[in-house]
This record gives C-alpha cells, structure tokens and sequence, in this order.
C-alpha cells in the first residue's frame, strides 16, 4: 500500500460522520496539488526521538499536513526502522514492505534522518527543546516486564524481547547465545511474538534460511534439540492474545503437529455463539485444531516436532537443575477464571503442576522505560501521561507509539495512533498553543553540540551504504539480506 492511501484510510477513521478541521482539509488541499496555504515565515521545527513505525508514521502525517514543517529523526542505532528490522520475524517479510514507505519520507526535503544519537545520553530533552518548537518522543518500549517468580535469573531462561532481538540482529542481543540443548520449551504469554518465537524455535531450518534472519542464529537453530514447544496463556481458549495468522501458520508448520489438552475447551463450543466474528474464526480453528482425531492426517503422524497451547497457568517458579545453575522445569499454578469474555480474571486455585524444560521464554509484554528526567514518567503503567499525545505539564512535548500507549496493537494500531499525536500538535500550532513564531536553530545546534561531545549522528544515506552492504551480503548466500550485528560493523561501513 503506498503512504497516501495508508495516510488516507488512517484519516477517514477520524473524519467519519465529523466535521473536518482545519489541518485536515488542509492536508487535502496540499494533496490536491494547491498547497499554498499561508504560514509564518519562520518553519516550524519538529524533533522525533526514535525511529521506529510511530517516529515514521509522526512525521509522514506532519509533513504532509503543513508545507512549511521541518522534521528531524534522532535515532540511537546506526540503522532505522525500529521493531520493523528488529521485531518483526524473519519469515514475515511482507510486513516488512512499510520500510518503503518509510524510505519515501526519510528522503523528503523536509524530512533528515540522525542515527547514532542517544537521546538522554549524547543530547538531552531539555537541548532539544531550546532548539526545536517541539519534540515527540517515540522511542517505544525497550524494557522488559519482568514475570517476579523465583528463579527467573537462571541460565535458561530469556524473555521474548531479547529472543526475537537475537534472532533478528538487535546488536544489544548479540551475545546472548541461548543453549538449544533441551528437548521442551516453554513460552509463557499467548500473543503474537509468544507464537513467532514457537514457530522460529520449531520451523525447518530449509525455511529459515532463505529469510534475513542472522547467521548465528541459523546455524544455532540447525544445531537445536528443541522438539516440543509449549505455549502457556493463565486465561483460557477465549482469551488468547494471538491473531488468527499466526495459529494458522502454527497449525500448517511442516513436520509439526499440535500436542493440546482437550479439557482445557470444556465449555468452549457453547460459548462460541456469543463471540465477535475474529475472536469465533480463531476459537473455531483451536478447536478443530484441539479436537482432530490422531491419525486423521498422515503427514502429522510422521511429524517429529510438537507445539501446544496450555490454559489456566501461571508461573510460580522457575526450578533448577540440581547444581542450581540451570532452568530444569518450571512450576505453573492452576488458574480458574472469575468472569466471562475480555474481562475475565485469572485467579490461583492453589493447585500446581511442574513441567520439565531447559528453556524458559517469557512473552509477557515490552515495557518503556524513562530516558531524561525532565520527562513525566508513570512508572506504574510505564508511559509517558499524556493527552492525545501531548505530554501533560510540559508545553512542546509530544509522545507516540507504544511510550505512549503501552506496547498494544500492530502496525496499523501505531499508524493512527501516530496519526492522532500530529494532529494534536497541528492543531496546536493553528491555535497558537504551541508557539511557532520564533526562529529555531534545530539540528544546526544540536549537530555542533554532538561534534564537541564527539558524536558522529549517521545520515540516512549513510544508512543506504549499510542497506547495501546487508543485501549484497544476503543475496550471496540465498537471504534477502545479512545484517551486520554490531554497531562497531554499521560505523565502519557507513563511515566509509
């Protein structure tokens, strides 16, 4: 989909049945090829901090909303894109397409691109500020909720977040080298990176390998035990997290086959009628894909590897090995549900069931985390509080994505929720709220302060020589791309 009709189908969810304001009709006259709207003289100035799908989204929806705004990206990595190249899986390569929307608007004559930049660290808000109208933050959630059990610090044990960031070139997970030497898995959330990560640790390695994930990590899946894989949810069948996509992908995975407890949908069935049509289609499909008779399907008699989905538990304890340096099993408590549907709660019973396994992952949700002091930080929800996306008590700053939401949704839930905070703030701007009449130095100061602090930002075609490297390194050995997996690696070629 091109980035006009993505910005076209974000904006028809706001003007639906409203009149439409002034920066929108705006936007649609710039489209229509007038845009000659009237502006002050001086340019508003906009830092994004991040550069990831809400930074893009941000800035593509603010320059294609006023003629006159400039927009700058400060990134801490070398490489753009965010949890695009470093979240999304390897065997999902369309979802990746939005890199070229992305492309299009880092390359717009409005639009510069700063990696390498660490914003709280080399910079901090508070300079930014002083140097730019306004500053949104949308740098995302790159904590980890932590599950609070005892022995989750024991070598086997991982959370998604750092997982999926080895597998997929995060340079901060480079090192992370986890030990595939154990026969079961055990997954505790039911979402979609529970499921990618399932389907990573259980996919033919003939898949794997024409996909962009990293070498090291190939060649340690190759070398892999893992052949059973549980996915554990403390609410039930109705309440699972993931989408239908990716339980489908699960179910048609060559040389698996679903391993699942048909006690866990007693009830199930009857309450299939009161569902909304997603939520049935994808309690359906676990059903058939609990209650299918073995030996139904012949190539799944011969499969070799097992997945399940298994309800009502939640961890209390991760056990070790008997020189207590070693996940050997993890204790998971019974739950009953209080509560029927969305809301239903997960209440203990106080009975308890072990499982043994070597390999913990914990999938149970990215947490942001504060960068700068001067910025109001709910520690509780783990956002930056605000209002549509304006920081509350701090006049100029903005925030969006998942800081500002909580890590919720997919692409296209960032996409308007980014869409939302640049409408805030051009609505700001037209009312004066946000004072843009005075002239702003933006990247030139901050560019002189990052020189004497002996920062070298990297610039979006510095990037391309890295694209290039990557790609050319890829299609040597049959992969769309190989990433380079150090930032040291990224300097060197972008420096060149």
């Amino acid at each position: 989909m091109s980035g006009h009709k993505m910005m076209f189908s974000g904006l028809k969810l706001w003007t639906k049945g409203i009149s439409r304001p002034a920066w929108i009709s705006r936007f649609y006259d710039g489209m229509n090829g007038s845009g000659n709207a009237s502006f002050s003289t001086c340019s508003p100035k906009v830092c994004i901090v991040g550069s990831g799908p809400a930074a893009f989204y941000t800035a593509q929806s603010l320059i294609k909303a006023r003629q006159d705004v400039e927009v700058d990206l400060y990134e801490r990595l070398p490489v753009p894109f965010g949890l695009v190249r470093f979240g999304v899986a390897p065997d999902h390569p369309e979802v990746k397409n939005v890199i070229n929307t992305f492309t299009q608007t880092a390359k717009h004559s409005r639009c510069s691109f700063y990696g390498n930049v660490n914003v709280g660290k080399d910079v901090s808000v508070k300079e930014l500020q002083q140097a730019y109208h306004a500053v949104v933050l949308s740098y995302g959630a790159e904590g980890n909720r932590s599950m609070g059990v005892p022995g989750e610090d024991l070598a086997g044990v991982y959370s998604a977040k750092d997982f999926v960031g080895w597998y997929n070139g995060l340079p901060s997970c480079r090192e992370l080298s986890p030990d595939l030497s154990c026969e079961t898995a055990v997954i505790l959330g039911q979402g979609n990176v529970a499921l990618d990560v399932a389907r990573v640790l259980l996919s033919p390695i003939d898949i794997l390998k024409k996909t962009d994930i990293t070498q090291p990590a190939l060649e340690a899946l190759a070398e892999s035990q893992v052949r059973r894989v549980l996915v554990v949810g403390r609410r039930g069948p109705i309440q699972v997290a993931c989408t239908i996509k990716e339980l489908r992908e699960m179910v048609n995975l060559p040389n698996t086959r679903p391993d699942m407890v048909a006690a866990d949908f007693e009830g199930v069935t009857e309450a299939l009628k009161d569902l909304q049509r997603p939520r049935k289609r994808l309690t359906e499909l676990m059903l058939k894909t609990a209650l299918e008779i073995p030996g139904e399907k012949e190539k799944q008699n011969k499969a070799s590897r097992f997945w399940g989905l298994r309800f009502f538990r939640s961890p209390i304890e991760i056990l070790a090995d008997p020189d207590h340096n070693r996940t050997a099993g993890i204790r998971l408590g019974v739950n009953r549900l209080e509560g029927s549907g969305e809301g239903a709660r997960a209440v203990l019973t106080g009975e308890v069931e072990d499982v043994t396994c070597g390999l913990v992952i914990s999938s149970i949700g990215y947490k942001s985390i504060p960068i700068d002091p001067s910025v109001p930080f709910d520690s509780r929800k783990a956002i930056v509080p605000n209002n549509m996306g304006r920081i509350e008590q701090a006049a100029g700053l903005y925030c969006s994505g998942w800081l500002k939401t909580g890590p919720t949704g997919v692409i296209a839930t960032t996409m308007n929720n980014s869409f939302d905070t640049a409408r805030s703030m051009v609505e700001d701007m037209d009312l004066g709220t946000l004072d843009v009449s005075a002239a702003k130095t933006g990247s030139q100061s901050i560019c002189a302060l990052l020189e004497k602090r002996g920062v070298k930002p990297v610039t979006f075609s510095d990037w391309e020589k890295i694209d290039t490297v990557e790609m050319r390194r890829g299609e040597a050995t049959g992969k769309p791309r190989e990433k380079l997996l150090t930032v040291e690696e990224m300097l060197q070629v972008a420096q060149k």
